[in-house]
């Protein structure tokens, strides 16, 4: 039941309530004789009988219609303002009510804004400490895990394909100028040797952690997206606006688009993938949309431990993330941090 249907049934009943308070201590005090003086009397040209609860009737109903049309704007602009609270935005609460209850709740809007900004200023901080920490220890483990691997495999695999290379080369250069199947098929062998030689070194000088390593996170969106886009049969595009954040809040977004093109890889079967991150309305924006297969509520199970990691980082930074997926038709994740500053005037 809306708010004008509740003041208006609320008022009927009032009015009618009134009324026969009104006539009962009307005929106690002059009493009649005959009721039918009730249906004989007449204002307007209408009878008394049929003319009073009409009118009160119709001053209930336009009452309450009155006060209805009030306290529904006024529900609404209190909707309107959690909405805005809900989606990141600061509560916009007109203060010129003069209702001493909707002034306590402009008051109270007024403190949950205060303190909502000071919970975003305290988790980007928080996680920029945290980011930064954990950073530096990624960066020491990464950094020795590496060199372990790289020279485990320039010790052991590099050196068995260089020795094998060379003894293809030896057995090619004892046949000669000979042709045949079989020295076909030991050119071919010693090519995908030397091939397999030329793909290790490339591993060798790419082993390197899946982080920012002191980059931008715009910088970090470009490297990432341009080596994928030489890597995967899909259509790449990407944009990144140029604007400061934090270090806590570059490093989450950073993972959050990690996990969002796994998925895609894994899971979509897309042609295209498209990024954008941009500033508006005090707000960092991320979006990440593919022309995928999309999911279902199933599938959203079973991948629920992404989409649970993605949501908690996007929570530990002050922010939202949504996402909204058609099956057959692709999936659009966004995600909105508070741009606010911490006190080290990276964010405005």
């Amino acid at each position: 039941m809306s708010a004008i249907q509740r003041q208006v049934i609320w008022s009927l009943g009032f009015a009618f309530v009134l009324m026969g308070i009104g006539s009962v201590a009307f005929f106690v005090v002059f009493p009649i004789s005959d009721l039918s003086q009730l249906w004989e009397r007449q204002l307007m040209g209408i009878p008394f009988i049929i003319f009073l609860p009409a009118s009160i009737g119709a001053f209930g109903i336009l009452f309450g219609l009155i006060s209805g049309v009030f306290w529904k704007s006024q529900l609404s602009l209190i909707g309107q303002s959690l909405r805005q609270i809900e989606e990141g935005h600061q509560a916009e609460f007109k203060d010129d009510c003069t209702i001493y209850e909707m002034q306590e709740i402009h008051e109270r809007f007024q403190k949950l804004n205060a303190q909502l900004s000071e919970k975003a200023k305290v988790s980007q901080r928080l996680a920029t400490e945290k980011a930064e920490e954990q950073e530096v220890r990624i960066q020491e483990i990464i950094s020795q895990e590496r060199n372990r691997l790289a020279r485990e495999l320039h010790d052991s695999v590099s050196q068995q394909l260089f020795a094998a290379s060379m003894l293809m080369s030896a057995v090619t250069e004892t046949r000669g100028e000979e042709e045949g199947p079989e020295a076909k098929q030991l050119k071919l062998v010693e090519g995908m040797i030397h091939q397999s030689q030329i793909e290790m070194r490339a591993l060798l000088l790419h082993l390197r952690p899946a982080a920012l390593k002191g980059k931008s996170l715009q910088e970090g969106i470009a490297e990432l997206l341009n080596e994928l886009s030489q890597k995967v049969m899909m259509d790449i595009a990407w944009r990144a606006e140029d604007f400061p954040m934090d270090k806590g809040v570059e490093d989450h977004l950073f993972r959050i688009l990690q996990e969002s093109v796994s998925n895609t890889l894994r899971h979509a079967k897309a042609k295209s993938l498209e990024v954008l991150l941009i500033k508006r309305d005090g707000l960092i924006i991320m979006r990440v949309v593919d022309d995928g297969v999309g999911f279902d509520e199933e599938d959203r199970k079973a991948g629920a431990y992404g989409l649970q990691n993605m949501h908690e980082r996007a929570l530990e930074i002050g922010g939202t993330l949504k996402i909204v997926s058609v099956k057959n038709k692709g999936t659009r994740l966004e995600v909105k941090v508070p741009a606010v500053s911490n006190g080290d005037g990276k964010n405005d």
